[in-house]
């Protein structure tokens, strides 16, 4: 909400203030005025006069508070965010595998499941997170990190940590 807002609304609450703490004082001096016997010597007037000081003097306060934020603070202007668009352009050496290579690297794996891991790797375009694999494929865990790390020791990916959770990636 603007601080302009924020001011308009704290002053039309002073001024619900000011009505109530006004009709409250006059009932206040009425009762006075019939209760009291000793005229304006009386301490309950002297109370009461103190007492219409100290609430229009804090309605004044809260009406010139909202007064200061309404007109005199002001507004900072909102942040603007530049985003600035890169084209990236890859060589032919880092450009994803064509289907010849992909399937003559799957083919030179002697595990089905490595070959299945790939497989999958290769659906994903390059990237897929190890839990993704774990799903996928119907393995444990442990039996996918075994896979791999044969896979990584063979050259073939890569694992990068992300959180709480890998990301495997094809190794150019």
């Amino acid at each position: 909400m603007k601080n302009k807002h924020v001011g308009y609304i704290i002053i039309a609450i002073s001024a619900l203030i000011l009505i109530i703490v006004y009709s409250f004082n006059q009932a206040l001096a009425k009762i006075v005025a019939e209760s009291c016997s000793h005229g304006i010597t009386c301490p309950m007037t002297t109370t009461l006069n103190v007492q219409k000081g100290v609430s229009y003097s804090l309605t004044a306060l809260v009406a010139l508070a909202g007064a200061i934020i309404a007109f005199v603070i002001k507004e900072k202007p909102a942040q603007q965010i530049h985003i600035h668009k890169t084209q990236v352009t890859t060589s032919k050496k880092d450009s994803f595998p064509s289907q010849e290579e992909q399937q003559k690297t799957i083919d030179s794996l002697a595990n089905n499941e490595e070959k299945q891991i790939m497989q999958e790797i290769f659906k994903e375009k390059g990237s897929i997170y190890q839990s993704t694999l774990t799903t996928t494929l119907g393995l444990s865990k442990v039996k996918i990190t075994r896979l791999l790390d044969t896979l990584e020791g063979k050259g073939l990916v890569e694992r990068k940590r992300r959180g709480m959770t890998n990301v495997v990636v094809l190794k150019q």
